[in-house]
Parts: C-alpha cells; sequence; structure tokens
C-alpha cells in the first residue's frame, strides 16, 4: 500500500507520517519537493507516484497574514486542494483533507454539526471552506476532516506560547470569550490511521470507504476558552514547579485586536465521526495531559463511542 503524505513537515503532517508508516510505503512530500503554490507540481506528483491514498495536511495556516494575502491563502487552501483531489480521482485513489472551525461564524451558540451553515468570517475560513467545496464537487472517495485548535509540542502554537509565558511572566491575560475543541495533532493522526487500517484491512476496502465517503468532524471532545485551555496547560505543566506565573487573567477578544477577526464559538460535535466509524477523539484536557507527559503510547489515545 502507497500513501502519499503532503505536509509532512508540519505539527500534524509530522505526527500522521510517524503513525502512518505501520501501514505501508509512505511517501512524505514538503517543500520543496511540491509547491501548493504550483498546482500543477502536485498532479505530477500524484501521477509519478501512484498512490493508493492520498492525505493532504499541508495547509496556509497564518490567519492574521492571510488577510493580506488572499490570494496566496485560496491558492494553497482551494485551488491546490481541487486539483489534488482530481489527481486522486484520476488515479482511484483515496483522498483525505482536514479543514477548520473558521467556517463558522461562532453566532450559534452550541457545538456545529456538519450541516450547519457556514459563514467565515476571516480570508483564512474563506479560503478552507472553499477547499471543502472544491473536494466535494469532485467527488471520488473522499474524507474532510473538519478539525479545530490543533496544536502540539512544536514550537509557535498555543500549548507552547503558554508554557514559555508561564515560565517568564508572573502575569498571564488570556481571552476568555473564544470557545473551541483543542485538539491535539497526534490523537488526529491517530484517528487518520485507524481509519485508513479499517479500510484496508477489509477485504472490499473500496466499496467500505465509498459508503464512509464525506465531511466529518474531528476535534478534542468537549469544549473550553483558551482561558480555561490556559488553566489546564499550566495546572498540566511537568515542569510547573519552575514556572513563574502567579496571576491568570481572563480577557475579552477586543483587548487584542488582530487582523483577522475570530469566531467566538466553534466548538466541535463530533457525534457523526462516532457513530460511522465508531471511533472519537478524547476528552480535550485528557488528550492535553497526554501531551504534555509526551505519551509514546498512540492506540490508548481513542476510545469508543460507549466508553
Amino acid at each position: 500500500m502507497r500513501i502519499l503524505l503532503l505536509g509532512g513537515n508540519g505539527q500534524l503532517g509530522g505526527e500522521l507520517h510517524r503513525c502512518l508508516m505501520g501501514l505501508g510505503d509512505v511517501i512524505a512530500l514538503d517543500q520543496p519537493e511540491v509547491d501548493f503554490c504550483q498546482p500543477q507540481s502536485l498532479r505530477q506528483a500524484v501521477v509519478a507516484l501512484h498512490p493508493d491514498w492520498i492525505v493532504n495536511a499541508a495547509a496556509y495556516t497564518n490567519v492574521d497574514r492571510a488577510e493580506s494575502e488572499p490570494q496566496i491563502a485560496h491558492l494553497v487552501n482551494a485551488e491546490s486542494v481541487g486539483v489534488l483531489a482530481e489527481a486522486a480521482l484520476h488515479q482511484s485513489a483515496f483522498f483525505v483533507h482536514y479543514s477548520t472551525d473558521y467556517v463558522f461564524d461562532g453566532k450559534k451558540g452550541q457545538a456545529y454539526i456538519e450541516e450547519d451553515e457556514t459563514c467565515p468570517l476571516n480570508v483564512y475560513g474563506e479560503s478552507k471552506l472553499a477547499g471543502e467545496k472544491a473536494v466535494q464537487a469532485v467527488g471520488g472517495k473522499f474524507l474532510i476532516l473538519r478539525t479545530s485548535w490543533v496544536y502540539s509540542l512544536r514550537q509557535g502554537g498555543f500549548v507552547t506560547k503558554v508554557l514559555e509565558w508561564a515560565h517568564s511572566k508572573k502575569e498571564l491575560r488570556i481571552v476568555s470569550d473564544q470557545v473551541g475543541s483543542p485538539t491535539w495533532a497526534r490523537s488526529l493522526a491517530v484517528l487518520t490511521t485507524l481509519i485508513l487500517n479499517r479500510a484496508m484491512q477489509d477485504e472490499n476496502g473500496k466499496v467500505w470507504m465509498e459508503e464512509r465517503t464525506g465531511l466529518y468532524h474531528a476535534g478534542g471532545e468537549g469544549a473550553a476558552s483558551r482561558y480555561a485551555w490556559a488553566q489546564a496547560i499550566i495546572a498540566a505543566d511537568p515542569m510547573r514547579e519552575t514556572a513563574m506565573v502567579e496571576n491568570l487573567l481572563a480577557a475579552r477578544t477586543e483587548d487584542f485586536p488582530t487582523p483577522a477577526r475570530r469566531p467566538l464559538f466553534t466548538a466541535l460535535n463530533c457525534a457523526r465521526l462516532a457513530d460511522v466509524f465508531g471511533l472519537r477523539l478524547p476528552a480535550w484536557n485528557e488528550a492535553l495531559s497526554l501531551c504534555l507527559r509526551r505519551s509514546e503510547e498512540h492506540t490508548s489515545e481513542l476510545q469508543s463511542p460507549n466508553t
């Protein structure tokens, strides 16, 4: 089984690379081997490699910079994704793509389901929604996993920033009016791997996958504000005894003006994923604890929907 992984150097792609290696021959490509600003390079890679699966973890993810680079964001997150979906269809390959909770405006007030109306507030969300639509328009055998607040222990993300601040400042101000479903990149990679493995093990895997083709929400179970998430990060910090932080203060989004508007409530309801695949991601706080302990266990990070 040959798996083409795109975006293998990112926080999700890195976890996917490690997890997928047990399933077959994984070819991980990223810059400079392929260029998402040159969609033709993606088509050429697919034709040359003849993969059975294409897993796309590449994306333009700088939410604020996208406001000043809308053409690049749409080229990477939408046009190139459509080219990949077409290439997958022509090669009879399965296609897995990841999207974001930022396709919603955050005004619903409760966890979003897949059928809820989309209304992105920023260029990033618009580009990711356009990518979803491009995949759906092409058709074929595909999974779109719409996720939320993906994190890892790589530098630059929310978790590592909070840890850095906690060890360098006595007082932190964190927004409390943004709510989402924090999702550990490793858990999402494990989920993807289990789905692929199930399809590969089925004697009629193509039919099994065709019957489950579609869009699914795949976020950490439950919801948390960024403030509550920061509280949990500090509490689970394995080096908390040396932390400097004494006060964690709640703030509002408007206290930190940014180029891109953020939706305030984008928690995801992932019941469809559990119903169709019998899988769900762990509770966000449990996954966070596993992440901060740098757990090497993979299969224990998921649970059946009845546990």
